[in-house]
């Protein structure tokens, strides 16, 4: 389909911003209210269609002049969804949670028609119980959340959208990697590199056809992780605008956004957001009248985990197998079609316009000495409070679980939790008040990974846990190197069965042996990591080890038996 482009400029961006502003104020001669239904995939899960057509249904029959109704993408609270926010006359907001059709029809007939809060249906506000879910947190890359509808890019405009686009383009590209440099950004997908140093890397690059790519890692396949999900529903402009900057830095013409096929409403949203970005000659020829060109498409990943590997995400879009290649080279001076390419993720990406847009200072104001900025994480498992979370590095594992987190489901203990998905490590209580950044979490056994932060008590088996994550695992190993294809196998095979009731003495130190091997062997940073969900288990939890074998005792509560093939 052809896209008609309108070509604007920087000044009617701003015009297009003051246009929005002045649609979406609440008028403060005719009290008016904003309501807005939250619509991410948890919320839709949730019900949140329905409630969505019932407020439309209240407001066309009761004929109601004083409300404005929108959208947006998940607000972060995914455990109490189906949500919806009100923001009253005077600014103030008020969220009601837990939505059914009678919970709606309360809301309209006391808050929305009567003029006073919903108390009965104890909603979140200032002096809330829940509340604390959102006041440790900072929001920087979730800025917009709850506030713009990821469908309409004149929302994102309206919040300063695009407007960081325009200050680099009037910058050299040299300068705009400096910010970068001086702000202290290291990716948000696992490894923590710096940013700025690897888009220097890959703008000095020589191209054999003076073409370079920018690829957006999407492919988020940890078990329990939602980060890149959420903001590619929600807030995908930040993210176009991200790589947009960073293209103009390195001198790239071409880019693809990966994304999972399971995320159809992420897809969805970004080919809208891209549709309507290039309509407005945000993408495409001569952008912003700076002489800087730049494509951008989607393509979709078929939900192998090893494609989050940025080789193996390589080879994918180049229609290949998705197995990872021995590095160096790296991907910076040879990546998709053998030319230089940057890679970062979806949250590295949504952080660029904020620190183009407020400059390095602000960014780096807030953090660690060597992990600036803040992190989003995806709470989840035995915490009362599940949800997408942003907090300031530096935050305590115990802060984040116990304050933003609500502390532990039906009261009981804190056993463990499980940060860096699959390739994580689980930290007992003992180091709770260690602080996020990338060096502290190495060094008590974890990774920071994407972002995935799994809760446990007091009745997990860590021993089932390990072992389903070691499933998980070796069905995903591409079957590249032996150490990860087979090891992996005889590790699953071994923690099978302990948990099954049958464990000799002498398994606990094979499946280290075992681990370690794996850890220094495997080609790829997937394969390296691994073991870690065991050998942490095992390094803090031993005696759950030890008591399987010598009760031979079995998780038949937990128990979900492995299918184990022979090799």
């Amino acid at each position: 389909m052809t896209i008609k482009t309108k070509k604007i400029n920087g000044k009617e961006l701003e015009e297009i911003k003051a246009r929005n502003i002045k649609g979406n104020t609440l008028d403060g001669k005719v009290k008016k209210y904003k309501v807005t239904v939250h619509l991410g995939t948890c919320g839709i899960a949730s019900g949140a269609d329905e409630i969505k057509k019932q407020v439309e249904k209240e407001i066309k029959e009761k004929e109601l002049k004083n409300i404005i109704f929108t959208t947006s993408g998940c607000v972060g609270f995914c455990s109490r969804e189906p949500m919806l926010t009100i923001k009253e006359p005077d600014n103030k907001m008020i969220t009601y949670y837990d939505l059914d059709e009678e919970k709606v029809s309360v809301i309209f007939k006391e808050h929305l028609i009567g003029g006073k809060i919903a108390e009965s249906l104890n909603p979140i506000n200032s002096s809330s119980e829940l509340v604390s879910f959102y006041k440790y947190q900072v929001s920087r890359v979730l800025h917009n959340r709850g506030e713009i509808n990821s469908f309409r890019i004149e929302d994102y405009i309206a919040k300063d959208g695009y407007k960081a686009l325009i200050k680099a383009l009037d910058k050299s590209p040299q300068e705009v990697i400096e910010i970068v440099k001086e702000s202290g950004l290291r990716g948000r997908g696992g490894a923590g590199f710096p940013t700025g140093i690897k888009w220097e890397f890959c703008k000095n690059a020589k191209s054999k056809t003076s073409l370079k790519y920018v690829v957006c890692n999407g492919d988020e396949g940890d078990p329990g992780a939602f980060m890149d999900r959420n903001l590619l529903e929600s807030d995908p402009h930040s993210i176009l605008e991200g790589i947009l900057i960073a293209a103009y830095a390195i001198g790239a013409k071409k880019g693809y956004i990966y994304v999972r096929a399971e995320y159809p409403l992420a897809i969805k949203t970004l080919e809208n957001a891209i549709k309507q970005a290039k309509g407005y000659g945000l993408i495409g020829e001569d952008i912003l009248d700076s002489g800087f060109s730049f494509d951008l498409s989607i393509f979709q990943g078929a939900g192998a985990f090893v494609c989050g590997e940025e080789t193996a995400l390589l080879k994918s879009i180049e229609s290949k197998r998705g197995m990872p290649v021995p590095k160096p080279p790296f991907p910076a001076n040879e990546g998709l079609y053998g030319l230089p390419t940057l890679i970062n993720n979806v949250e590295t990406f949504s952080n660029v316009a904020q620190i183009i847009l407020k400059g390095a200072n602000w960014f780096n104001s807030m953090g660690t000495d060597k992990s600036k900025g803040t992190k989003i994480f995806a709470l989840t498992g035995a915490v009362n409070n599940v949800g997408l979370v942003e907090v300031p590095m530096g935050m305590t594992l115990r802060e984040i679980i116990f304050k933003v987190g609500g502390g532990i489901k039906e009261n009981k203990k804190f056993k463990a939790v499980q940060i860096g998905g699959p390739s994580g490590g689980c930290i007992p209580e003992e180091y709770l008040d260690t602080p996020i950044d990338y060096e502290k979490v190495q060094e008590v056994g974890a990774i920071m990974g994407s972002g995935g932060m799994i809760v446990l008590d007091e009745d997990t088996c860590m021993v089932d846990f390990a072992r389903f994550f070691m499933d998980f695992i070796q069905d995903e190993s591409c079957g590249q190197c032996v150490p990860c294809r087979i090891g992996t196998k005889r590790m699953l095979e071994i923690l099978t069965r302990i948990t099954e009731g049958n464990g000799e003495e002498g398994d606990i130190e094979k499946l280290e042996e075992l681990g370690k091997m794996i850890k220094e062997t495997s080609l790829c940073g997937l394969g390296k990591t691994a073991p870690n969900p065991v050998l942490s288990t095992i390094k803090y939890f031993r005696k759950d080890y030890e008591e399987h074998i010598e009760t031979h005792k079995s998780c038949k509560a937990l128990h979900r038996k492995a299918k184990i093939k022979k090799v």
